[in-house]
């Protein structure tokens, strides 16, 4: 599921610019400090011995973006011959179009949170969306695979949310609406509560995308 298609390992950049209520993790975006560090050449180590079974990386957050080394990791994977993916929420335009310049991202899954108006209560601080919008437009002008995903969260996000999400990915090729899933572990306690949108109620609001977006597929 990290890496549609393909046997991968995930690798997590700790640090995040935004502070979505229910993000499943906390420790990665509030106290990366806290967790284990592992250096890029460990991790080169680990694929090398992986190499026979894993031809592919998925590298999320956190926000890798925000990492310095994050180009330089990454052509050091292209360079062993592995495929990568990058998750991210899409705030720093210029270094996505860079790697996707360079041909050094096999596949881009940009997280889009609300539709504008709602867009810094989503993610819990103040967004750039002109940066959001470019980040967009890169990634659908771009030859390589890609999705663009909501996390359909109850309450927060209605259908009318998510049909203008829809007009502002307008001709994407495809559209992940994934389930709100409470847990342990989310920045916000109080999210831990809310129950998830029922099944057909994503599948109704899915149908409905489809006037936008070529494919549109929920993700439990």
């Amino acid at each position: 599921m990290d890496f549609p298609g393909e046997v991968c390992t995930t690798v997590f950049y700790g640090g995040c610019n935004f502070r979505c209520p229910w993000c499943h993790n906390a420790d990665l975006v509030l106290r990366p400090f806290t967790l284990p560090e592992i250096s890029p050449e460990e991790v080169l180590n680990l694929l090398s011995r992986r190499r026979s079974w894993v031809q592919a990386v998925c590298i999320t957050g956190g926000e890798p973006s925000l990492a310095p080394g994050l180009e330089e990791f990454i052509r050091s994977l292209k360079s062993c011959g592995f495929k990568v993916k990058l998750d991210t929420n899409g705030t720093h335009p210029g270094i996505l179009a860079r790697l996707l310049t360079d041909g050094l991202l096999d596949y881009v899954a940009m997280d889009v949170k609300a539709p504008p108006e709602k867009y810094n209560l989503l993610a819990g601080t103040k967004v750039d969306l002109e940066s959001v919008r470019e980040s967009i437009a890169f990634i659908k002008n771009s030859r390589i695979a890609y999705e663009f995903r909501t996390t359909v969260v109850p309450g927060l996000l209605l259908e009318q949310d998510l049909l203008a999400i829809g007009r502002l990915l307008r001709g994407a090729r495809r559209y992940v609406l994934q389930q709100y899933q409470p847990a342990g572990t989310l920045l916000d306690a109080d999210f831990q509560a809310l129950r998830p949108y029922p099944g057909a109620t994503l599948q109704s609001m899915a149908q409905k995308l489809h006037s936008f977006i070529h494919k549109v597929d929920i993700r439990n």
